[in-house]
């Protein structure tokens, strides 16, 4: 994803939403995101909303279509740009960023036989992690 330069700061909301999707421990929906940060000043979705878009934009937080959720970036050497891959247990909901240079750099020059340049990726893998093809 984008690298953010470090003299660039976050507003207030989006800094209280980026700690509470980092600390969490699976992808976090709109209004559950919502509920958690509401004593924290952030009252209303379209508040939400703008700081996830934001985050989102600026690479710090993906999110996760299939989940309608967010998770934060754990990948600090994201290759390219509007470009992210996930792997999705589908017994324990377990999701992981898939950091992968062969796969970023075949994404970055990728589009379709018609031609058409694609501006954004967003991959997602389903299968069963390690621990649950044990089980």
């Amino acid at each position: 994803m984008i690298k953010m330069n470090k003299e660039r700061s976050l507003s207030k909301n989006q800094q209280i939403i980026l700690d509470l999707i980092d600390k969490s421990s699976e992808p976090l929906k709109a209004y559950t995101i919502l509920f958690n940060v509401q004593k924290k000043g952030i009252k209303a979705p379209p508040q939400v909303y703008r700081a996830l878009d934001k985050l989102v934009e600026i690479g710090k937080i993906h999110k996760i279509e299939s989940k309608n959720a967010f998770v934060a970036c754990k990948n600090s050497n994201c290759e390219i740009s509007k470009a992210t891959a996930f792997s999705i247990c589908e017994s324990c909901e377990e999701v992981d960023e898939v950091s992968d240079t062969k796969l970023s750099k075949f994404l970055s020059k990728f589009n379709d036989k018609k031609g058409m340049t694609f501006k954004r990726f967003n991959l997602e893998f389903f299968g069963l992690c390690k621990r649950c093809k044990i089980k």
